[in-house]
């Protein structure tokens, strides 16, 4: 779960984000966000933890980014 807390910390930050809204199966768009809004949040994300993340299938969830950073996390 670190993971998803520090992209909770992200969307917080970033975004102004309510973090109870901030869940695993909430989708972008429940939470007020767009495409270009979740590239935004990727790259902020990949800065602020030194990480390379990939969204292969691209992302709808809080979940699937929690995934892309997971799994850059073993790459490192």
């Amino acid at each position: 779960m670190e993971s998803f807390e520090q992209l909770k910390q992200v969307l917080v930050e970033s975004r102004g984000i309510v973090p109870s809204k901030i869940t695993m199966e909430a989708s972008f768009e429940a939470l007020g966000l767009d495409s270009l809004d979740a590239v935004d949040i990727l790259m902020t994300a990949e800065e602020k933890y030194g990480l390379r993340i990939n969204l292969d299938d691209g992302a709808k969830t809080i979940a699937d980014i929690v995934r892309a950073i997971d799994k850059a996390k073993t790459k490192k």
